[in-house]
Order: structure tokens, then C-alpha cells, then sequence
């Protein structure tokens, strides 16, 4: 099956956003394309790439721990879209 992640869309908000360090979480289904995608996304952007491998529910399920990381960005790949920032202020795609 072929996935369409939108990744130079990802790639515009990266950019955008000037993330140096960006979070990607998938839906354990898509989970083996993890690295894939993030090889694309350091390639066309300079960021760092890191994959989140733990438990992801659903859009809203946003990992607490990765605000000790300072990660700039947090996309999520799998999901209905969930506007995190409006509810906790912070910057998810």
C-alpha cells in the first residue's frame, strides 16, 4: 500500500518555523516508514530529524516528555488533524 505523507509540505513548515529540531510521530502501522521519512526530512532541511517510538493514540496523544528535549516541532503522521497549540501552546503539524 502507498502512503502519501505530504512531506514537502512538512518540509514548507519546517522551514517556516525554523525548527532545528523536529519530532515526527506515527500511527504504529506507518511506524516501519519511520526512517524513511526522516532521512527525506533532514535532506531537505538541515533539521534534526528524531522519531518518536512510543505509544501515539491519536492526534491528541502528544508526549509529555518531549518538552525536556526542546523540540521545536512535533509532526504527526496517522492522525485526524488536532490543533495542539490552541489547546496547550505548543506547535504540532
Amino acid at each position: 500500500m502507498e502512503y502519501d505523507f505530504d512531506l514537502d509540505n512538512v518540509v514548507d513548515r519546517i522551514k517556516k518555523e525554523k525548527a532545528k529540531l523536529v519530532c515526527i510521530q506515527l500511527a504504529d502501522g506507518i511506524k516501519p516508514k519511520a526512517v524513511e521519512i526522516q532521512e527525506y526530512l533532514e535532506k531537505k532541511t538541515g533539521a534534526k530529524i528524531i522519531i518518536w517510538l512510543g505509544s501515539c493514540w491519536g492526534a491528541c496523544d502528544v508526549p509529555v516528555e518531549i518538552e525536556r528535549l526542546k523540540v521545536d516541532l512535533i509532526v504527526q503522521f496517522g492522525h485526524n488533524d488536532f490543533i495542539y497549540g490552541r489547546y496547550y501552546g505548543g506547535n504540532v503539524v
